[in-house]
């Protein structure tokens, strides 16, 4: 340890010249040490307010009476106060509002030079005025030209984000001595109206994303790099804390950083890493504007095995608007005591699949550990609506590790050349819209009652073209989960005699709104409520999809048109299902006991013992053999896992979330289909994710893991680190930790310390037997689920006999 230190001293006495010779756009400046940065303005005012007061350690000014506003602003504009229900939501500035049913301007006085604005919004109704927060359709433009917002709609941002009251946020260099921030409402309907519930100025360091003199920044995918000039606004769209912990642990000037765990995609899911070194090196100008140092005690790597991290990327993917410019900020810092050497870590960084480093080695540019730098990069979103950001070992060098590591990330829209910040897909209005629809309704009733089988051709045809078109959203909805409505209002018609269509109105009522106090849990798709239908009799579990979820449209009539065909006693049952506008809406049958990895690990309730988990296991595999060959088509479920296993109130086990499954071969001569790697880490079968050939053996694989969760009493992935090189200590992957143990006959370790002494040694022999073919690495090499259902009944045999000798032996 003493070695290390010298090493690291050694090294930060020549980090001033190294820093020197590097790229102004690669790295931190840190030969200039000015952390003193004062803003010269600083506005915060509670919009439709008379008083000033203080709150979370601002003072806020009310703008009733203000010089900010214009002088007629009496009568063009209204104050109101929101009918603030939630006690969450903070007092100022949200319990009142300034509300806009004319061109509205308000003027501050500032010094030239780089401007923070932060616009508040609270889409909620509002007492003693005509506000409806579905009727708000506004711009906004600022002084200069620039177009911060275009036909906005803050109800349908509240509606993506789950979250009523929200911010938006922008940077611009404004070149005059007054800043004008002027809203206009909509022209699209006579109902639109505009309102704010807050405004926050500050001044920033000019120079804080935009480089020195204009520099360039690198341009993923162009031959020439991107040149930032001043007259170019931003939009602040994520800041981004990568690690795995809680929420709002970091914060700077900007407030919270968000946590990654909420943009991580695809069967990776890395490990947090931390240091509590004291004395990360982050002498980089404007301290709290760029980022906190505790930004760099935290990071998230690929995880601690190098034959599997060579195989796989580690993934972000964040929900952007298409047609613009981002900024891309990435912030690295080395914390690993064990990385202090040039080629000991090197990766490589995609930005939306095209490469941006192809050897990154984070000590030979800064020249030592536990120094803080970031990369800028400059990517174009023409079509796809999302930025991805893949890490992956580059291993060309031969380094110590196949690994890569991440400290934060931040993302900025560029402003475009009509100095738009604006997306250019527009919603039209939702009262005009509903109105239509309702009309449309009317006529497509009257045309079935005139006449039965014209009008059911004449409903096929008009809502497919309605589906079409009104498939205009607003682009701050997250739009993978609303560009796809259309298919998902085209389900099966035959459906309706299996699967029950519920309203909206129906699933509010049966849930109290969706009350949080009714959840159950939450997943992929989203969270899942209890409910009661049939005027309050029967029970049911209401999964609710969230628009931010990387499942959407697709997975959600794959569920139901599966479902409504199955009828197994251990496949759970699907009640019905709700689709209306974004909403998309599963109801199941309610399962009493919850999910089997909730009486595994991390949970109160009490353990279960051996002869019931071995007949949950049995009644799990009774369900998947069920899917693989009762059906005309094999069904592979594709994401097998005691979070996919319920359980009701006798205990019996259903598989459940058919949201990922494929249909099989359907030729005798293929044994396999061809299908994009889906699933989740830790239970997805390696010859899948390798040549994604999906055949039955990838879900025996993911049974094998769960057959060694229910053993273990542990999840199939820890995300934790240890420097202990044991051959029996615990490992991150379940699976690789059992064929190790299995290998060298120490399974009796790894037993759940609840059973220890309770399983019959035969029973555990033809368990855990069984459960390791499953794991083979190939697929032909496994067991079919009818031969894991037989071994499983036979170890609840031996179990049971066992038991029996026992009892007779004390007689």
């Amino acid at each position: 340890m003493m070695k290390i230190h010298k090493d690291l001293l050694c090294c930060c006495l020549d980090l001033t010249l190294l820093y020197l010779s590097l790229p102004i756009f690669n790295l931190i400046s840190l030969a200039a040490t000015s952390n003193d940065y004062i803003s010269s303005d600083k506005f915060l005012l509670n919009c439709g307010s008379s008083e000033s007061s203080s709150f979370n350690g601002k003072d806020w000014t009310g703008d009733v009476g203000s010089s900010y506003l214009p002088s007629d602003y009496r009568t063009t504009s209204s104050l109101s106060n929101s009918i603030a229900s939630n006690p969450s939501v903070p007092k100022i500035p949200y319990l009142s509002a300034r509300i806009f049913h004319t061109q509205f301007t308000y003027t501050f006085p500032v010094t030239p030079g780089n401007k923070f604005i932060r616009l508040y919004f609270y889409s909620v109704p509002y007492y003693d005025s005509s506000l409806n927060p579905s009727d708000a359709c506004f711009s906004v433009v600022i002084a200069g030209g620039f177009t911060l917002l275009d036909n906005f709609r803050p109800s349908a941002t509240a509606y993506a984000l789950k979250s009523d009251y929200f911010s938006k946020d922008f940077s611009i260099n404004i070149k005059e001595k007054k800043l004008n921030v002027t809203f206009i409402p909509s022209l699209m309907a006579s109902s639109a109206l505009a309102f704010v519930n807050g405004i926050e100025i500050f001044s920033l360091p000019l120079n804080l994303y935009i480089p020195k003199g204009n520099a360039s920044v690198r341009f993923i995918g162009q031959k020439d790099p991107f040149l930032i000039l001043d007259e170019i606004a931003f939009e602040m769209l994520y800041r981004v804390n990568v690690q795995k912990d809680i929420e709002g642990s970091v914060s700077n000037i900007f407030g919270y950083w968000l946590d990654d765990s909420n943009y991580i995609f695809g069967p990776i899911a890395g490990m947090s890493v931390y240091t509590d070194i004291g004395y990360i090196i982050s002498t980089y100008n404007f301290l709290n504007y760029t980022a906190p140092k505790e930004l760099y005690e935290t990071a998230r790597t690929m995880g601690s095995s190098d034959a599997f991290n060579v195989n796989h990327n580690l993934t972000w993917i964040f929900s952007v608007d298409s047609g613009f410019n981002y900024f891309l900020r990435l912030h690295f810092c080395e914390i690993s005591s064990q990385v202090i050497k040039v080629n000991q870590r090197v990766f490589k960084v995609y930005i939306n699949n095209q490469i941006a480093e192809n050897s990154l080695d984070l000590i030979a540019l800064t020249g030592a550990p536990y120094v803080a730098m970031y990369i800028d990069y400059i990517t174009k979103v023409s079509e796809k609506g999302e930025i991805r950001l893949d890490l992956h070992p580059n291993t060309d060098s031969k380094p110590k590790y196949a690994n890569a590591i991440l400290n934060g990330i931040e993302i900025m829209k560029l402003s475009n050349t009509n100095k738009s910040l604006a997306a250019h897909i527009q919603m039209i209005n939702n009262t005009e819209k509903m109105n239509e629809k309702a009309r449309t309704k009317k006529i497509i009733n009257g045309i079935v009652v005139g006449c039965a089988i014209l009008g059911f051709c004449l409903v096929s045809f008009i809502a497919f073209k309605l589906s079409r078109r009104f498939n205009l959203v607003s682009p701050t909805i997250h739009q993978s989960h609303t560009r796809n409505n259309a298919r998902a209002n085209l389900l099966s018609w035959a459906l309706s005699d299996h699967c029950r269509q519920f309203s909206l109105v129906e699933i509010k009522v049966a849930t109290n709104n969706f009350d949080e106090d009714m959840v159950l849990g939450s997943g992929g798709f989203g969270k899942v409520y209890k409910g009661f239908i049939d005027d309050g009799i029967t029970k049911v579990a209401v999964k609710r999809g969230n628009p931010k979820s990387h499942q959407g449209v697709r997975e959600f009539q794959n569920e139901i048109e599966l479902l409504a065909k199955f009828q197994h006693m251990h496949v759970v049952s699907l009640k019905g299902y709700c689709q209306e506008g974004v909403e998309m809406i599963l109801i199941y049958e309610y399962m009493a006991h919850g999910t089997l990895c909730d009486h595994l690990y991390k949970s109160r309730n009490p353990p279960l013992p051996w002869n019931l988990r071995l007949k949950i296991c049995i009644g799990a595999a009774r369900g998947l053999h069920y899917l693989h060959t009762g059906v005309k088509y094999s069904i592979i479920h594709r994401d097998v896992k005691t979070a996919n296993i319920l359980l009701n109130e006798e205990w019996v086990a259903k598989i459940a979330d058919f949201g990922l499954s494929r249909v099989g071969p359907t030729t005798a001569s293929c044994e396999h289909v061809y299908t994009e790697v889906k699933g989740t880490f830790g239970y997805l079968d390696p010859e899948y994710y390798r040549h994604r050939k999906l055949t039955d053996k990838s879900d025996v694989y993911s049974f094998g893991v769960v057959l060694f969760e229910v053993l273990c009493g542990r999840p199939a992935v820890k995300h934790v680190i240890s420097i202990v090189d044991d051959e029996d200590h615990e490992r991150a992957s379940l699976a690789e930790w059992a064929l190790h143990c299995y290998r060298n006959g120490t399974i009796d370790r790894m037993i759940d310390h609840h059973l220890r002494g309770k399983i019959a040694p035969q029973c555990l022999t033809v368990f855990v037997d069984v459960a390791v073919k499953c794991l083979a690495e190939t697929g032909s090499k496994r067991p079919s689920m009818s031969d894991v259902l037989s071994n499983l009944e036979l170890a609840l045999q031996l179990q049971e006999i066992d038991a029996v000798d026992m009892d007779c032996s004390s007689l």
